[in-house]
C-alpha cells in the first residue's frame, strides 16, 4: 500500500467522557496462504521522494512531553455498560499485544512526526479512540500482533473518509484493484472501500496471509503489505534465505527505502503509545468510558437517518463513521451493508422508541427535532436532569439532544469530570 500524506482530519463528533459513578453505599492456524493482491499493486513505482512531504503538517510537531511516573497496570477508575468500555482498556489492549520489540532503537523522526498521536486518544471530542478499540479488537481476534492495528494511523490518519488522488480509498487506503480482490464491495453507487467494516475485515484477512507467508515476522509482513508481498519474497530469496526464518538484517537489497521506512514509522507509533502510558495526566484523560463500535444489521430501515431514529443516535455522527454511507440510503441495489455503530442497550432502544411515540414524530435524533417541537408549542428537552447511576455525558447528551461541549459548559464540566447520582445538571439556560 502506497504511503500517502494527509492533511490533519481530525473527526470532531460528539464527546464520551465519564459514566455516573455511584456512591459508595450503592450496590487455529490458516491452512497455507491464498494467493493475495498488494496494496501497492497499482502503485509499486512510485518515486522514493513520496516518503515525506516537503514540508511538515501540523500533527508532525513534536509536543513537550509530560513527566513520566511509574504506573501499576491498568485499573480503570470508572465502570461501563456493556455497550461502554473505558478507555484505558482499549490502551492496554493495545500494549498487551504488541510483538514486544523494545523501543531503544526507535527511529527519532518518526517518533517526532507522530508524537500528536496519542494525544488524539486523549481527546473526547475525536473519535479515534473508539475507532482504534474497533480496530484492535478485529486485529487481536485473528491471533496477529496490535501493531497492525496503528497502520492507519500512516495511511490515513485513522479517517475512514480519506481520499487520495491517487486513487487509494478509505481508512485502509486500498486501491480499486486490491479492493476487489480482497473481497469489498464496490458499484456504481457504492464503495466499500469507505466502509470501516468492510476494509478492516479484508485488511486483516490481507495480514493474516502475509503474516503466515513470512513466519510470523510482523516487520517482514509489514513491507509486504507496502511493497507487496512478490517483491519482498523475490528479496529474500535473493539473499539465500526462505520467506519463514528471513532475517531481516541479512536482507542487503530488493527491499525499498519507503517499505523499510514503513516499519519503522509502525514501531514509532507504538513506542509512543507504551510512552504514553507513563503519564498520569495522559493516562487520567483516557479514564473515561467509550462506546463500543459494533457492526450492525440494517434491519428494515432504508436510510441512516432512520435507523439512527430508531436508537436515539445522531445521524451526522453515523454518515462519519459510515462513509461508505454518505447519501443516506441503506441499499445499493441487492446489496445491504452493515453499519458501524455505537452499541446500543436494550433499555435505550426502548427509551427510544418511547420518546418517538411521545413526540408523534420520526425527527428525534435529528437537529430538527427541537424546531418541530417548538413549533408546536412544547419544549425539546426539560431544563435540567437529575444524574442517574450508569449515566454518562454521551448518554445523556444522546437522550436530550444536546452537545456534550454544550452540556460541559453550561456546568461547567471537563472531559475529566466525574457524574454522580443526584448531581443536577443544566440542559437550557434560555429558561428559568
Amino acid at each position: 500500500m502506497k504511503t500517502l500524506r494527509f492533511a490533519p482530519l481530525l473527526l470532531c463528533l460528539g464527546a464520551w467522557p465519564l459514566k455516573a459513578t455511584p456512591p459508595a453505599n450503592e450496590n487455529p492456524q490458516p491452512e497455507a496462504p491464498a494467493a493475495v493482491s498488494s496494496p501497492q499493486t497499482a502503485a509499486a513505482t512510485t518515486a522514493e521522494a513520496a516518503l515525506e512531504p516537503v514540508a511538515p503538517v501540523a500533527d508532525d510537531i513534536p509536543v513537550a512531553e509530560n513527566t513520566e511516573v511509574a504506573v501499576p497496570p491498568v485499573k480503570a477508575t470508572t465502570t461501563a455498560a456493556p455497550e461502554m468500555r473505558n478507555g484505558l482498556e482499549i490502551h492496554q489492549q493495545l500494549l498487551d499485544n504488541l510483538s514486544g520489540s523494545g523501543c531503544e532503537a526507535a527511529n527519532t523522526r518518526w517518533r517526532s512526526h507522530y508524537a500528536r498521536a496519542p494525544q488524539r486518544l486523549a481527546n473526547p471530542d475525536d473519535e479515534l479512540l473508539a475507532l482504534l478499540g474497533y480496530v484492535v479488537d478485529e486485529i487481536v481476534k485473528a491471533g496477529l500482533p496490535s501493531e497492525y492495528a496503528l497502520i492507519p494511523f500512516i495511511e490515513s490518519r485513522y479517517n475512514p473518509s480519506a481520499r487520495s488522488g491517487a486513487g487509494p480509498a478509505g481508512m485502509w487506503q486500498f486501491i480499486g484493484t486490491t479492493a476487489r480482490n480482497q473481497g469489498i464491495t464496490m458499484s456504481g453507487s457504492y464503495d466499500g472501500r469507505y466502509s470501516v467494516i468492510e476494509s478492516t475485515r479484508a485488511a486483516v484477512r490481507y495480514l493474516q496471509n502475509l503474516h503466515k507467508m513470512f513466519g510470523g515476522n510482523w516487520q517482514l509482513a509489514m513491507m509486504g503489505y507496502n511493497a507487496g508481498e512478490y517483491r519482498i519474497l523475490g528479496a529474500i530469496r535473493q539473499s539465500g534465505q526462505s520467506p519463514r526464518n528471513a532475517d531481516l538484517g541479512k536482507i542487503n537489497s530488493g527491499i525499498p527505502a519507503i517499505s523499510r521506512a514503513y516499519v519503522e514509522k509502525l514501531h514509532s507509533i507504538s513506542c509512543l503509545m507504551k510512552q504514553a502510558g507513563r503519564q498520569a495526566d495522559w493516562r487520567a484523560k483516557l479514564d473515561r468510558p467509550v462506546p463500543r463500535l459494533v457492526a450492525s444489521e440494517a434491519g428494515n430501515a432504508t436510510s441512516l437517518q432512520q435507523w439512527a431514529q430508531t436508537r436515539a443516535l445522531n445521524p451526522a455522527m453515523l454518515a462519519r463513521l459510515n462513509p461508505a454511507l454518505a447519501s443516506g440510503a441503506l441499499r445499493t441495489g441487492q446489496h445491504a451493508p452493515q453499519l458501524l455503530a455505537p452499541a446500543v442497550s436494550p433499555s435505550a432502544a426502548v427509551a427510544a422508541a418511547t420518546a418517538r411515540r411521545a413526540l408523534g414524530s420520526s425527527v428525534i435524533a435529528s437537529g430538527s427535532a427541537a424546531g418541530q417541537l417548538a413549533s408546536n408549542g412544547q419544549h425539546a428537552r426539560p431544563v435540567t436532569y437529575t444524574v442517574k447511576p450508569g449515566d454518562s455525558l454521551w448518554s445523556i447528551t444522546r437522550r436530550h439532544g444536546i452537545s456534550s461541549m454544550e452540556l460541559m459548559r453550561l456546568n461547567g464540566l471537563r472531559p475529566t469530570s466525574t457524574l454522580r447520582p443526584g448531581m443536577v445538571l443544566k440542559l437550557d439556560e434560555t429558561r428559568p
